[in-house]
């Protein structure tokens, strides 16, 4: 009862093409959804990716990250009404990173102790994933704070997602596009659920996006923490109709 839906910020056609000839076997529908390439518009290419995906619940996953083998299971495992799960995820080194980009590092067949071999050398940053448990305490919080927040593992219900209207495409550039839709969700009424010990995914290293427009997104988070504002000014209603969405299916 699951589908994957991958939402392309504007791949080239190479990219594209790797895409869907290298894509895994699955057993549930595969949708590409693909966007021109205007700059750092990932919050539009969560959203046509929302608009073409049925399911009543939303789990993202950026294109930089591993997910564990049980990421969906757990995710299912810590969902409740009212609640949003912010994810949790385990950063790995340029090096480690290059060896799997090879194929000579398979993350998910990886023993305990060659995680912990990886920690020593400080090829990774952490090791909640070896100890999965999702009714760990202090996972539940009631009020609104920036730290941790983070859209490449995040889940939340359609309804509740459709009623702040998605990603707020009027972030421009890298950052905080995230942190203000938690916002808003929180103002919704909804409680911040965290997935560590649970939804750790594996974040592969990589030069970082320019940050050039993040202290405006900042000063515009801080703003919105004072209005209460809950709908996004131009998100998942006014992607409606997009024309230049392509979506194919895959699988």
């Amino acid at each position: 009862d699951c589908e994957v839906v991958i939402a392309d910020d504007g791949s080239p056609l190479a990219e594209r093409d790797a895409v869907r000839s290298q894509l895994p076997h699955f057993n549930c529908p595969v949708r590409h959804v693909w966007h021109p390439d205007t700059g750092f518009t990932a919050s539009r290419a969560r959203n046509l990716g929302v608009r073409a995906s049925g399911g009543d619940r939303l789990v993202f996953l950026d294109g930089d990250c591993v997910p564990n083998a049980q990421f969906v299971a757990l995710h299912t495992a810590l969902r409740q009404r009212g609640e949003f799960v912010n994810g949790s995820r385990v950063l790995l080194s340029e090096g480690l990173t290059a060896r799997v980009e090879r194929g000579e590092v398979d993350l998910l067949a990886a023993s305990a102790v060659q995680w912990l071999t990886w920690c020593f050398r400080g090829d990774v940053n952490k090791l909640t994933h070896l100890f999965p448990w999702p009714g760990a305490p202090r996972h539940r919080e009631l009020a609104f704070r920036w730290k941790g927040i983070r859209s490449c593992n995040l889940a939340v219900w359609r309804d509740d997602f459709v009623a702040v209207n998605g990603f707020d495409e009027s972030f421009e550039g890298w950052g905080h596009e995230d942190a203000d839709l938690v916002l808003r969700l929180h103002h919704q009424g909804l409680r911040r659920c965290n997935g560590f010990l649970a939804t750790e995914v594996f974040h592969l290293w990589h030069r970082e996006n320019s940050r050039t427009l993040a202290s405006k997104n900042h000063q515009t988070v801080l703003e919105r923490c004072q209005t209460g504002q809950r709908r996004a000014l131009k998100g998942l209603q006014e992607a409606v109709g997009a024309d230049a969405m392509v979506v194919t299916v895959l699988n």
